[in-house]
């Protein structure tokens, strides 16, 4: 698949000298600053600060199930503002470090090379186009792309998808992993000749092994409560986490004014490859800075496709220079003013994707 540049054939280079200039004449580092690092340690603090009062049994049972929602709140927040950063290489000059907090996704379930690969490569190369971007992957009931096709039992997904969004790290740490590794390994998607298919293999089940081990395992050991309340606390929490992270990265994409262009007969997408990005990713909530500095910048989403190696804490300001120049180059800026307002956009995005109807171009 090929990226044609039919037209705006200046515009990335010209916003790419502009930011460059912008970090040049404040004399900043396009990696994590002072903000960055206190942001890591609340992160990190949010999910194992409740996580030993729960299973030391120094709080009373009503504020442990409390407890459970902050722990997956802290979850998604290392997902969103930690760990993304650094797998991006992002966070740190030093690749090292990037890797260690880039391995921050393998100790609450995840796993750092199968994210890459579905999210680096496929994600923000082919953004939005069909079967390409896993993050479009419909199933038999949600229907996210309106190149895929179109089933009864989706027809009222934008009534129970958040249900379904809950349940993401469930589907995560049991199974998605392994699934995307195999599927990977046989398209060849995974090009790392450093790193094979068994060393892989083995990670992601021993850092599950270590996950469930710390997170479930030991609470049921030590701590002198039942074990179904045990496993609804650990469901509390997956749930939290599973629904905010769904939710962030659906508001980017799948609302109201993005695309999803398919490719034409000779496999070619008829942009050059950030107007692409322009077309098919949306910002939201840009002032809303409390909602910036928890989910990593993400409502940034623009910025962070076109300047992915920059950390997103620069992301408010450098915002100004893309919105300027997108306008210069007539060049689509989408973007909700609100969090709710994205919120309604991607509930309406999804009963037209339900009913079949074709998205507005």
């Amino acid at each position: 698949m090929k990226f044609l540049n039919t037209s705006h054939s200046e515009f990335f280079s010209v916003l790419r000298k502009r930011v460059d200039e912008y970090f040049v004449a404040h004399n900043i580092s396009k990696y994590a600053n002072a903000t960055m690092v206190i942001k890591t340690i609340v992160m990190l603090c949010m999910l194992y600060i409740p996580y030993t009062l729960v299973v030391s049994e120094t709080v009373p049972v009503w504020l442990m199930l409390l407890f459970t929602v902050l722990m997956g709140a802290g979850t998604a927040g290392i997902g969103m503002s930690v760990m993304h950063d650094a797998n991006h290489g992002a966070y740190s000059r030093h690749a090292f470090i990037n890797k260690i907090f880039g391995y921050t996704i393998n100790i609450v379930g995840g796993n750092a090379h199968t994210w890459k690969l579905q999210h680096n490569i496929l994600h923000h190369t082919y953004t939005n186009i069909p079967d390409m971007d896993e993050d479009l992957q419909s199933n038999l009931f949600l229907r996210f792309s309106e190149h895929a096709p179109v089933r009864k039992t989706q027809r009222f997904q934008y009534t129970y998808a958040f249900l379904f969004y809950a349940l993401l790290t469930v589907n995560w740490f049991v199974a998605k992993d392994f699934i995307q590794l195999f599927r990977y390994h046989r398209k060849g998607v995974q090009t790392d000749k450093k790193t094979s298919m068994t060393k892989e293999f083995s990670i992601i089940l021993g850092t599950k092994i270590l996950y469930f081990g710390y997170m479930l395992a030991i609470p049921l050991i030590v701590m002198d409560l039942p074990w179904w309340q045990i496993v609804i606390g650990f469901m509390v929490m997956q749930f939290t986490t599973g629904f905010i992270l769904s939710l962030i990265f659906q508001l980017a994409h799948v609302v109201e004014g993005t695309h999803q262009p398919a490719p034409d007969k000779n496999g070619n997408i008829e942009n050059a490859w950030a107007v692409h990005q322009m077309y098919t990713t949306a910002n939201f909530a840009r002032n809303n800075k409390f909602l910036s500095w928890y989910i990593g910048g993400l409502n940034f989403q623009i910025e962070h496709h076109l300047f992915h190696g920059i950390c997103h804490v620069h992301y408010p300001e450098i915002s100004k220079i893309v919105e300027q120049t997108a306008e210069e180059f007539k060049v689509p800026y989408i973007q909700n003013r609100t969090f709710f307002g994205a919120v309604a956009s991607h509930l309406r995005t999804l009963k037209k994707l339900g009913k079949g109807e074709a998205l507005a171009a």
